[in-house]
């Protein structure tokens, strides 16, 4: 069998740059190992890993962050059904050769490939203003800090690269531990946080920011203190104070409508830590989720371009999850939709939070917000409880998500009433993991939490037992991680070993 290259951050290869973060258009393919020589090339390598990551959220992340949990679910599963269903299945085998695990796989280490070279090569290039230089490499260590993260939510211990290597030193690489790899991400964190500016002007509108840096810090010290390292209370009070500093930072707020957080003209918005951008014009710099998620055959009823969709489809528990009038749910998502001809209703699901009325195609406007302040706040109340201190503060936090979302588009002053003091931690934890749940709806979040709480096997076995007949007592904990994909096993069997379980 030939041997393949998998990790992408193996290959020693020329890649497409761009010259400016906000129009995002193309240029020359230019050789990593010979061009970096001013600031400006500089600049250029920095806005490559930003770009590679388009292809992470176009899809892959989607399928790990919301088909794997009780959010969504694949309604259309043409082509490659198997993999696609293995994924969305617990009932099924998701399979160590599935095309989407190694995607997913082959485009971090692409990313994280194109995050080293910037840091291989920027000492050797002269700067006018070292605090740029500093910048430059902050942005690229945050970029690799993220790219990790979700690499070591997904798979566990993966293959640690903190340098360019030649191919032949790449495979001679194992997998580090989940606690180096946190370790690792932590590291490059902090280094982001010191030499990340607070803002840009609007022609870098989009780079990541130190307010960026502490969102993710505060959410990276959430997970390591939940499952699996279990840190405990002392992660927690790291996150608590991690999430504070971005609460008082003055740049940030609640947009005072949900509906505008998702407005194509109203992107990087007062509440947005970190936006993947996207534009479009046919350069391959739109982001596709108006037809992805559109519903299955629904044949321009909901979009310009029919016969798609069906690939991000919201299941019965997300659309039974919201309370009743909550605003957010005709914001983010649709029960079905009305035919043409006929005028028929159609009970087929589909998220409308990514949903560009301006244009409707396959190449649209739409960014990918992965961190926000309401995120942020809801995990500082969190991190309040689970320490048993100041719940009336996490309460006053935990309101101001439902006071923003009953004053929102759509929203009336009877609804979504202001929680009462909880009873007890555990009703109180329920209350904002409920909140999460609706608020970060098909933003990637729900498998996360539910694997960081420890309640992805009370959910999921409900979820699966009800919707596709899954037997409770088949669960196993080896389903919180995907497998490794077949053949980056197969490049280095003595290193690289597979998950337990598959």
């Amino acid at each position: 069998m030939k041997r393949s290259i998998i990790l992408a951050v193996l290959i020693f290869v020329s890649f497409s740059c761009r010259k400016d973060f906000i129009d995002l258009q193309p240029i020359s393919d230019m050789n990593a190992g010979i061009f970096y020589k001013t600031e400006q090339d500089m600049n250029q390598a920095v806005m490559s890993p930003y770009t590679s990551l388009r292809n992470l959220y176009n899809q892959l992340f989607i399928y790990a962050g919301e088909v794997r949990s009780d959010n969504t679910t694949f309604s259309w599963v043409p082509g490659n059904s198997k993999d696609m269903t293995s994924i969305d299945n617990f009932g099924d085998v998701l399979l160590s050769d599935n095309s989407f695990v190694l995607g997913l796989w082959n485009n971090s280490y692409h990313t994280i490939l194109r995050c080293n070279i910037v840091l291989d090569k920027i000492d050797a290039v002269p700067f006018t203003d070292p605090k740029l230089k500093e910048q430059y490499k902050a942005e690229a260590k945050f970029l690799r800090a993220l790219t990790y993260f979700w690499l070591v939510r997904i798979f566990g211990d993966v293959p640690k690269v903190d340098k360019q290597l030649s191919v032949a030193d790449a495979y001679k690489l194992g997998r580090a531990s989940t606690q180096e790899i946190y370790d690792f991400i932590v590291e490059d964190l902090k280094f982001a946080e010191a030499n990340l500016p607070a803002t840009y002007p609007a022609v870098d509108k989009g780079r990541v920011t130190v307010g960026g840096a502490k969102g993710l810090l505060a959410k990276v010290y959430m997970t390591m203190a939940g499952y699996p390292l279990k840190k405990g209370a002392p992660y927690y009070a790291l996150a608590e104070a991690k999430a504070l500093e971005v609460i008082n930072m003055p740049q940030y707020s609640l947009v005072s409508d949900y509906k505008a957080l998702f407005d194509v003209t109203k992107k990087n918005s007062t509440e947005s830590l970190f936006e993947i951008q996207y534009k479009k014009g046919g350069t391959s710099t739109g982001s596709p989720w108006n037809n992805d998620f559109a519903p299955r055959f629904s044949n321009r009823e909901v979009v310009l371009v029919g016969d798609k969709g069906g690939f991000n489809a919201p299941t019965p528990s997300i659309s039974d999850a919201y309370e009743k009038g909550d605003p957010r749910k005709a914001i983010s998502m649709s029960d079905g939709y009305v035919s043409v001809p006929g005028g028929k209703f159609i009970n087929e699901k589909y998220v409308k939070k990514y949903y560009d009325v301006s244009f409707s195609g396959s190449d649209n406007d739409n960014n990918w917000i992965e961190l926000r302040l309401a995120d942020i706040y809801l995990l500082y109340a969190e991190a309040l409880v689970r320490q048993g201190k100041q719940q009336d503060v996490a309460l006053t936090y935990l309101n101001k998500v439902r006071t923003r979302a009953r004053n929102s588009t759509g929203g009336s002053a009877d609804i979504l009433p202001n929680y009462a003091p909880f009873s007890s931690d555990a009703a109180f934890l329920l209350a904002i993991e409920n909140e999460r749940r609706v608020e970060l709806a098909f933003e990637n979040h729900r498998w996360f939490d539910l694997v960081r709480t420890e309640r992805a096997k009370a959910v999921m076995t409900q979820e699966q037992k009800e919707q596709n007949g899954f037997n409770p007592s088949a669960w196993n904990d080896n389903m919180l991680l995907f497998p490794i994909p077949l053949q980056v096993i197969q490049s280095n069997p003595e290193k690289i070993k597979q998950n337990p379980g598959y």
